[in-house]
């Protein structure tokens, strides 16, 4: 159970609207690149599962985003809701990053999310792909951070 200053409304059960508000709450999130604050989101005991890794709680799912985001440099993420029932939500993504030597590739994919009514995310499974690109291939720009409310979805960029 999550106590008052870890509830983060929107609370299921989502309309439409409260699932669009949700995703994109989830998405500044990530691109903050803050490993803590992305893990409070989560339940004490959230499941995850990430390419071929499956992560069991809170404290390792900050584990794995801090790993994460010191491999994939300038990350840039948008989310897009795909479906949503009571307390689940469907997404699909791409992101971009580079490597440490310069190299691009922007990963694509789809989430899964399901919620408890107290709003912490308990289940998150991700499939992905990565691919190489160059850098004047590279799509997700704007400064570090949140993306623009002005810049382009995924539909609109083709993705």
């Amino acid at each position: 159970m999550s106590t008052p200053s870890e509830i983060r409304p929107p609370l299921p059960p989502f309309t439409h609207e409260t699932a669009l508000q949700k995703v994109r709450l989830v998405e500044d999130g990530w691109n903050s690149r803050d490993p803590a604050a992305v893990a409070l989101a989560h339940s004490q005991h959230t499941g995850w599962r990430n390419r071929v890794e499956f992560i069991g709680g809170r404290e390792q799912a900050r584990a794995f985003l801090v790993r994460k985001w010191a491999r994939e440099l300038d990350y840039r993420l948008i989310k897009e809701r795909w479906a949503f029932t009571h307390n689940r939500i469907a997404v699909r993504y791409a992101y971009e990053w580079r490597d440490d030597l310069g190299n691009w590739f922007p990963s694509y994919g789809n989430e899964n999310w399901e919620f408890a009514e107290d709003d912490l995310m308990v289940n998150r499974y991700a499939c992905l792909n990565d691919l190489p690109i160059s850098e004047a291939e590279h799509k997700l720009r704007w400064p570090l951070g949140c993306r623009p409310d002005d810049h382009s979805g995924l539909a609109a960029l083709g993705l």
